[in-house]
């Protein structure tokens, strides 16, 4: 990712409107359109104001931009309709908003929605009647009164039923009052309360080293300034406790904080230390919010009242007014990828948004990104590092058991060297957790009989089964079915096969293995959202659970002080495909997993099955040597010119018909190979994609692939233009693609 250029961005709040204005709509326009400013309107309007404008035949809410383009006749410009009620964009929201359309080549529009994803939030907040104290007195004050009064003298105005309630007296009595003038109606704009975060409260004793990335932290945020900071820890240092301190010293100047996590599923854990730390709970964004909810925190948050939010990747663009540090936890997340929409880095993105705040980011990981680590090396990142996990516990021991030296039984997933950990485990009172990344029963389910498999009619892909909801799952695009009786091809019963196990088949071997043994499941098939996911860790911290089965949903942020062992069924499922990021995934995923194990005072143990023990992950694992991997890693990218020491672009034409998608893609290709000895890059493909049907649409790939020093944006902006319109194949751009499906 490039860094932001300075300036741009619109005019700053307070300056007198023009006579026309630009206003950019959130649908998919690249354009902003002139309008005529009223005089009535007109001291309210300034660049970032939330406007009603008539286009077309209806009416839409608009940001004004800055100063009309001017390249309409004034007296053909339609008016403003009306300026709405609430805290105008920010100058570096806005910004944002321009630069993300123009980083990952799309419409400004689009970008902007996800900034104004509450339309509710736009509209007047309703209204009650609450009552205070009036001018008039009753004639005779009965001791119901008297309390009544007592209640408003000493605190807020209060609906009829709350004075009822809290003065313990009739409906009648707050009537009486009221048609006596004792007390008066007032109107009040109903306004869901954020508590404040108490910073004047102490945290856990920090050790040295904690005490020293603290510190550094703090002097960033007092120093209002742009900067990047890794956090760099070990899993079990203490890293949360320690950028608790950077928002403690963010609150302490009036900043408001933002804090991303990958999936919201981690926050429970990380709710509650928030609430011990604070004594207040921050406001939460993510998919799972009520329409209530997100509209009151969307305000909250554009007026100032939210101080703290925690969300997932969607909370980049919420309207902070005073963002004073963003914190991005696990920053190697793949989850900060958005591949749907505007694709775009959240992680990067955050850092771009701290640039146009002048505020601080902070990059918290076990297992920084190669790109992060590259940044670091150059001097463009800080860093601080935890090496020693937090209270004296120590580092797990990994060991690895070689599949085809030591296989598990037939039909059976662990191991022998495995399930002996397991059994002292369980005898010793300890937690274990078991992990595969796999969802459901088994991935592929045949006939016997025929070889009939069971595949998507709306994707090149199998359908997974699900045994305990007894249904075949589209993982891709959602298409579900029930488990047939009989096979649909030959008709044969009881014939069906499932090849290859899920965590929902392992569940069943340990349940039959270990009969006596406590289990629990925890994907997202299982455990559906936050509260759910709050009830499961709540289980496992008191000890209700024996053996955790799950999916990388178990891999970070938890903390089990019980658990001591971690068992890996499937350690290389990561690593097979072309993605030039499977081993370095595949590091993170299991160095994560495997920091579960032995956070508490007790030692802790992880075993890694594998059919690769050579592999270099598997050995880097083994050795506890994350540096002397990335190193290697590095090395292999940069020989190949691959990021983040080249640049890469991915295009996926998409559509209904296959020929014309293929035409649509080569098409694509021709025209920029003719600029292939020029730029010195290079144009791979089209193929097809690996998922080459995904939603009934037919899918190939194309990849240009440049030197560090070439900005691809401006050639394929040009590329794009000289296509032929008429293409029927959808063209999907991706900047920086993570993901090679």
């Amino acid at each position: 990712m490039s860094e932001p250029a300075d300036g741009g961005g619109g005019g700053g709040e307070g300056a007198r409107a023009p006579a026309t204005v630009a206003v950019l709509m959130p649908l998919p326009l690249e354009r902003t359109y002139d309008y005529a400013v009223p005089t009535d309107l007109a001291p309210a309007i300034a660049p970032g104001a939330f406007v009603r404008v008539p286009l077309g035949r209806v009416e839409r809410v608009g940001v004004v931009w800055g100063a009309g383009e001017g390249d309409v006749d004034p007296t053909r410009l339609k008016p403003v309709t009306a300026v709405l009620d609430v805290p105008p964009m920010t100058e570096p929201l806005r910004r944002l908003v321009d630069w993300t359309a123009d980083y990952t080549l799309t419409n400004r529009g689009s970008v902007l929605r996800m900034a104004m994803s509450v339309p509710g939030a736009l509209e007047p907040a309703s209204v009650r009647t609450a009552y205070r104290l009036g001018s008039g007195e009753a004639p005779r004050m009965t001791d119901a009164r008297e309390r009544v009064v007592a209640l408003l003298r000493e605190g807020p105005p209060r609906t009829a039923t709350e004075i009822a309630r809290d003065a313990r007296v009739s409906a009648g009595v707050v009537r009486g009052l009221v048609s006596l003038g004792a007390i008066e109606a007032v109107t009040m704009r109903e306004v869901a309360s954020f508590d404040r975060p108490d910073t004047s409260r102490t945290g856990p004793i920090l050790s040295q080293a904690q005490g020293a990335a603290a510190e550094a932290l703090r002097q960033a945020v007092a120093a209002q300034a742009f900067s990047v900071t890794v956090l760099d820890g070990v899993t079990g240092s203490g890293k949360t406790e320690v950028y608790f301190e950077a928002i403690s010293a963010a609150l302490d100047q009036g900043h408001q904080v933002l804090v991303m996590l990958p999936e919201i599923a981690l926050s429970a854990q990380w709710l509650a230390r928030f609430r011990a730390r604070f004594g207040a709970d921050p406001a939460v964004w993510h998919s799972e919010l009520g329409t209530r909810q997100r509209r009151e925190t969307w305000r909250a948050v554009a007026e100032g009242r939210a101080q703290v939010v925690v969300g997932a990747r969607s909370a980049l663009w919420l309207p902070f007014r005073t963002l004073g540090l963003i914190l991005v936890d696990e920053e190697h997340d793949a989850a900060f990828k958005q591949e749907d929409g505007v694709i775009y880095h959240a992680r990067d993105m955050a850092v771009v948004r701290a640039r146009f705040e002048v505020c601080p980011i902070v990059l918290v990981s076990a297992t920084p990104s190669l790109e992060t680590v590259i940044n670091v090396e150059n001097g463009r990142y800080g860093r601080e590092r935890l090496p020693d996990r937090h209270g004296g516990a120590q580092l797990p021991a990994i060991e690895t058991v070689d599949l085809r030296e030591t296989p598990p039984a037939r039909g059976t997933w662990l191991a022998p060297a495995l399930r002996a950990a397991l059994v002292e485990t369980l005898d010793a009172g300890e937690q274990a957790l078991l992990f595969l990344n796999r969802r459901g029963y088994a991935p592929l389910t045949l006939c016997r009989a025929c070889g009939h498999r069971f595949h998507c009619p709306n994707c090149s892909a199998w359908l997974v089964e699900h045994r305990f909801a007894g249904t075949l799952d589209c993982h891709h695009c959602g298409f579900q079915r029930a488990q047939p009786e009989a096979c649909p091809a030959c008709e044969a019963e009881g014939s069906f096969a499932a090849c290859g196990p899920g965590v929902e088949r392992l569940a069943e071997e340990v349940d039959e293995a270990f009969p006596g043994a406590r289990w629990a499941v925890l994907t997202s098939d299982t455990v559906r959202g936050p509260s759910q996911v709050q009830d499961l860790v709540d289980a496992i911290v008191a000890h209700e659970v024996d053996v955790l089965i799950g999916t990388q949903m178990v891999a970070k942020g938890h903390h089990f002080p019980q658990l001591t062992l971690v068992g890996v069924v499937d350690a290389d499922l990561g690593l097979a495909g072309g993605d030039m990021r499977a081993a370095e995934r595949t590091y993170q995923l299991l160095h994560q997993v495997g920091g579960r194990a032995g956070r508490g005072g007790r030692p802790g143990r992880v075993v890694l099955q594998t059919y690769a023990a050579e592999h270099p992950v598997i050995t880097a694992l083994a050795a506890g040597d994350r540096d002397s991997f990335m190193e290697k890693e590095a090395a292999a990218r940069e020989a190949h010119g691959l990021p983040p020491f080249g640049r890469l672009v991915a295009v996926i034409a998409s559509g209904p018909s296959e020929s014309d998608t293929l035409r649509a893609a080569s098409a694509l290709a021709r025209i920029a190979r003719a600029d292939e000895k020029t730029l010195g890059i290079q144009v791979l493909g089209p193929a097809p994609a690996p998922l080459k049907l995904l939603r009934g649409r037919h899918r190939f790939r194309l990849l240009f692939k440049a030197p560090r020093g070439v900005l691809l944006q401006p050639h394929m902006r040009r590329w794009l233009a000289a296509l032929d319109r008429r293409t029927r194949a959808r063209l999907q751009v991706d900047i920086d693609p993570h993901s090679f499906m």
